[in-house]
């Protein structure tokens, strides 16, 4: 599993952070930070509900 943030529609909301800590991060500038693009099975939950919870729809899973 690979995870994409579109930028250009990402808000810096923070609800992707909330749902996958491991994964995202907001830094002190408000800018969305991927840590893991390529997280292992154990987070797949968490970062399908990312996914389902981004307000923008601005990140998206893709299989490598």
């Amino acid at each position: 599993m690979k995870v994409r943030v579109d930028f250009d529609l990402c808000e810096s909301n923070a609800i992707c952070m909330q749902q996958a800590p491991e994964v995202f991060e907001v830094d002190e500038d408000d800018f969305l930070q991927i840590l893991n693009e390529t997280p292992g099975p154990e987070l797949r939950e968490k970062v399908e509900n990312a996914v389902l919870l981004c307000p923008r729809q601005a990140i998206s899973i893709y299989e490598d």
